[in-house]
């Protein structure tokens, strides 16, 4: 058993906001034992080994997936611009307060931490905060059709704002991750990209980040908008370990935080994280590795940790 603390986020307490930004309590859950079986030596193990080991030596890593979002691109302050430019452009603001709408950073490092996906967090947030008016409804909305209307309506426009940040030649993948997915495909892995985000923006960041040969070369690509919930939630892990054709314990995730890595794991495979500065302090208990950045992570390294994770 172990415990594990979960922030639950309230309205931020910056000028615009009357309650505290979290709250903190503390749950009881059963901590899931990994399922590792692989190794990556060709030799035969002694023969005083129990055969259970021998079993779990014998498999290997057949496909190496990445989240995009803080794994590809440190890309957290990117989309909280972008919804700030969204809220601005439609004026919305949340009674009673006066002001426009605007995520703060500390806020939204914890938000984006929480809650997966674009869509989501907006509705979370005006469900805690109260519907908003804006230049789309003067008066807040109160039918489902209306509310949806509004997310969908912010959300595209935040999509293609952040679409022209990413166009504008300013950003750069994460130090080692192009370098890892080239060590994967020559070494003949499936290489997979598992984005919450909205497909089109994920694929104007790996079109634009990793290249078109790499993301034209890619065994899965799948997105927010191709499975019905969001991370943590494992079922894009599910749905992408059914289309690579391989067994949930050949696949390894590589995840930047605590929502990645839940999803990875109840989709029964092993994660290692890369985290960025906003999720360095979250509870990677269940991570087989944690990392700062890859830069000096090679694909060997990586089996190690896996053939480590089975002996251990």
């Amino acid at each position: 058993m172990a415990s594990n603390t979960i922030l639950f986020l309230s309205p931020p307490t910056v000028t615009r906001h009357h309650t505290p930004l979290f709250t903190t309590t503390t749950t009881t859950t059963l901590r899931r034992t990994p399922h590792f079986s692989y190794s990556f030596s060709t030799r035969s193990p002694p023969s005083s080994q129990p055969s259970r080991f021998i079993s779990a030596a014998s498999r290997a890593m057949e496909a190496l997936i990445f989240d995009c979002d803080g794994v590809i691109l440190e890309s957290e302050d990117l989309h909280r611009q972008a919804y700030n430019l969204a809220f601005a452009h439609f004026d919305v603001r949340c009674p009673p307060f006066s002001e426009v709408l605007d995520w703060g950073i500390e806020f939204y490092d914890v938000l984006q931490n929480q809650v997966g996906g674009g869509k989501p967090k907006m509705r979370w947030y005006f469900k805690e905060n109260g519907w908003p008016t804006s230049t789309l409804f003067p008066t807040p909305p109160e039918s489902d059709a209306d509310r949806a209307k509004l997310i969908d309506v912010l959300q595209d426009w935040k999509t293609e704002k952040y679409k022209d940040i990413l166009k504008s030649g300013t950003v750069e993948p994460r130090p080692g991750v192009l370098r890892l997915m080239d060590e994967a495909r020559a070494s003949g892995k499936k290489l997979a990209v598992c984005s919450a985000a909205t497909k089109s923006s994920v694929i104007l960041c790996l079109e634009s980040l990793i290249g078109m040969e790499r993301f034209q070369s890619l065994d899965c690509f799948l997105a927010g908008d191709d499975v019905k919930e969001k991370k943590p939630d494992p079922s894009i892990y599910i749905t992408a370990c059914k289309m690579l054709g391989v067994s949930e314990k050949a696949c390894l995730v590589v995840e930047d935080s605590v929502i990645g890595l839940q999803a990875a794991t109840k989709a029964g495979m092993s994660c290692v994280i890369t985290y960025t500065s906003s999720t360095a302090e979250q509870d990677f208990t269940d991570a087989i590795a944690k990392y700062p950045d890859l830069s000096d992570i090679r694909l060997k390294d990586l089996e190690e940790v896996l053939q480590n994770a089975v002996t251990a």
